[in-house]
């Protein structure tokens, strides 16, 4: 794809000299720990930073970043984030327990070249959590405390751009701004995605219908999309929208995630769509504990459909052969049963198989493709699950709106 800018609307760290410059660089290494120990268990987002750092290697870097979220069991300090940053870049980083206060602006203050900070989690902060407008998120206090000691600030976690939360969206419209590599890789790639002549092909599995309803309407109405295949819980909601009983206890289930009000949309997107998106011909049910497949012309039952079936697992398979690009969100079925597990897992099969140009991202379906082996098979592994859907679903990003706000801070 070369080198050259599809994103030159934002400057990136090739375009400025941050040599002995204060730079306030926000990351994303939200990561899955042990509940007990809280052991960082996947280090594979520090890793995707790694080359950040190693430009800013001559700058006083000061990190923000996140663990989790207040509720949450692994909502935890970063003492341990940046001592797995450490060892990941081989740099020494000192973990500074507070955001902006007081003491964390006096070790700002004292950075010299080749320092890296890492702040406290910025989610201890309760405004980062309120996502307002993105002029709201300017007058924040962590904003307004820390802008006026950095020269740049440059944004490299593609994983939380989607947010409007200050540490994302409120610092590019007061400092210089800039992406860093991780982000630049990201945009480039997907960028390439939404361009494409042929049509990509979305397999979208997992619980967010929602959010994939909205990217299915963007991915198809603006022909990115040449076939979508559904899976997960927004194959029920398809089921449902062409006119298939899916049994009280699925409806039961989607009416509690509350997406009962999702299927007249699913239903618009069908009398429009339908020659683009691929439904299960069969699904497997929850039989005692067993996997049983089922034609959904046999539809309704009173168990729970829990997986694709085998029937559509072998047609998705020979359509996705013949695919060009293929993106991957979301998981087809309960795949922490091992009954269950068999559509997810001959999907990431099949697309790591083909010979299409192949993405993946999302929590879920990233943790199976680790599992089988099979993440290294894929040609991008995106960092972000819900900022991947997001990029397909809306014109643009939150944190790509507010870098180009201000004119002054970017070329």
């Amino acid at each position: 794809m070369g080198n050259s800018l599809v994103i030159k609307d934002y400057m990136s760290l090739e375009d400025i000299d941050l040599e002995g410059k204060s730079v306030l660089l926000r990351i994303d290494v939200n990561s899955p720990m042990d509940p007990i120990s809280k052991r960082i268990l996947d280090d594979s987002r520090f890793k995707s930073h790694a080359p950040t750092f190693n430009s800013l290697k001559n700058s006083k870097v000061a990190v923000l970043a996140h663990q989790s979220r207040p509720g949450k069991k692994d909502f935890t300090p970063t003492k341990k984030h940046a001592k797995k940053l450490s060892d990941i870049i081989d740099h020494d980083v000192k973990y500074v327990d507070d955001i902006f206060g007081s003491r964390a602006r006096k070790e700002i203050k004292k950075m010299e070249n080749g320092d890296i900070l890492f702040l406290e989690n910025v989610r201890f902060y309760s405004e980062e959590v309120i996502e307002r407008n993105m002029f709201e998120q300017k007058n924040t206090y962590l904003v307004k405390k820390l802008s006026p000691l950095f020269d740049y600030f440059v944004f490299d976690a593609f994983a939380a751009s989607h947010r409007m939360q200050p540490s994302v969206i409120g610092f590019p419209q007061t400092i210089p701004s800039a992406i860093g590599k991780l982000m630049q890789k990201e945009l480039r790639v997907l960028n390439q995605v939404k361009k494409m002549k042929n049509g990509a092909s979305f397999v979208l599995g997992g619980i967010k219908v929602d959010d994939s309803l909205e990217v299915i309407q963007n991915l198809l109405s603006n022909k990115i999309a040449k076939k979508v295949f559904v899976t997960g819980v927004i194959a029920n909601i398809f089921l449902l929208a062409s006119g298939i009983d899916i049994g009280k206890s699925n409806k039961k289930f989607i009416n509690d995630l509350g997406y009962g009000g999702q299927i007249n949309k699913a239903e618009r997107i069908l009398e429009k769509f339908d020659e683009n998106i691929e439904i299960p011909e069969d699904v497997a049910i929850n039989k005692n504990g067993n996997r049983e497949n089922i034609p959904v012309t046999n539809l309704p039952v009173e168990e729970n459909i829990e997986d694709i079936g085998i029937e559509t697992i072998a047609g998705f398979d020979d359509k996705i052969q013949k695919s060009e690009t293929i993106v991957v969100n979301g998981p087809a079925g309960v795949f922490e049963k091992e009954e269950f597990s068999i559509g997810t897992e001959e999907l990431l099969r099949s697309v790591s198989n083909s010979d299409a140009f192949s993405i993946i991202g999302g929590g879920h379906v990233l943790t199976a493709a680790e599992e089988l082996g099979l993440k290294k098979h894929f040609d991008h592994v995106s960092t972000g699950g819900g900022a991947l859907m997001r990029f397909f679903s809306s014109e643009s990003l939150p944190v790509l709106s507010a870098l180009q706000h201000n004119e002054r801070y970017n070329v």
